[in-house]
């Protein structure tokens, strides 16, 4: 496999909405301070990391407003803006972080209206490629969320919504009120208990963004895991992430980290390729 195979680009395009990226994505969450909040140790370095990202090849990169929060939305911004013409970045809103240990939803129409107009000014754009509520508001009907950001997506502020933390039937209430192009839940190889609304995905041909694709690292130890890594040559995480790929063509990985090391490991798994024997193991 050449060098330049070993790139994003390797896994294959996917379409979100009209845009279509690379489909190993990266995850902008860890270039913030410690638990993901405020700034980190060294902005220099998350800056260079940020360019690195995109020079091997992501063209798809997953913030949210509640990174730092506002950090990662700035840092991407700093590093990036002006944006190349490939590079799609998707934010996410309806969380509020009072304090490190906290995520609490807010998925008000007011507070969704001030929240995209503050990622707007942070990522320098006049249009956000992809916004994604971060989660559902259980003190705010679904319906009254989606439909804020609807009338934010007609007056266009937004090209595409997405939808993040959701069930099949939360999924469904979304695209009675407007297009949905992805939905982003937790899924690896530890944890499936979203296959459901995988499968729902897939059916619509909506992007599905797993994140913690790594999951607690328990998968990553498994003997059936080193086991193909040992035999392909890649590292467990590689193979976590390639068995993501394979699982589902509307799968987008997007791993995230503060380390360039294994930034260009994880990018790297978008050139292994499992055999059936090895997908049957792993299932």
């Amino acid at each position: 496999m050449t060098q330049e195979l070993a790139k994003p680009a390797a896994a294959g395009p996917i379409r979100i909405g009209n845009l279509t990226v690379n489909r190993l994505g990266f995850g902008a969450m860890r270039v913030c301070g410690s638990q993901v909040w405020g700034e980190p140790a060294d902005r220099s370095a998350a800056v260079t990391l940020l360019r690195r990202a995109y020079e091997l090849g992501h063209t798809f990169f997953d913030t949210a407003d509640s990174y730092g929060p506002h950090v990662s939305e700035r840092l991407i911004a700093e590093a990036l803006h002006p944006y190349p013409k490939d590079l799609v970045i998707a934010t996410k809103g309806g969380l509020l972080r009072p304090r490190p240990a906290r995520w609490d939803e807010c998925g008000t129409p007011e507070h969704l209206r001030s929240a995209v107009e503050g990622s707007l000014q942070r990522l320098r754009v006049e249009r956000i490629d992809l916004y994604q509520l971060h989660a559902p508001d259980p003190k705010v009907p679904y319906s009254e969320s989606i439909g804020a950001l609807a009338e934010l997506q007609r007056t266009g502020k937004i090209r595409h919504l997405g939808i993040s933390n959701v069930t099949v039937k939360q999924l469904d209430e979304a695209r009675r009120i407007a297009p949905v192009v992805s939905v982003q839940n937790e899924y690896n190889l530890e944890n499936r208990s979203d296959e459901d609304v995988l499968l729902a995905c897939e059916q619509a041909g909506i992007a599905f963004i797993p994140w913690y694709p790594l999951g607690a690292g328990k998968a990553l130890k498994a003997a059936r895991v080193k086991r193909i890594a040992a035999r392909l040559g890649a590292t467990p995480s590689q193979i976590a992430l390639a068995w993501l790929l394979a699982h589902s063509p509307v799968m987008l990985p997007i791993p995230g980290t503060g380390s360039i090391g294994h930034l260009e490991e994880n990018a790297a798994a978008a050139q292994v390729r499992l055999l059936e024997t090895d997908l049957a193991d792993l299932s």
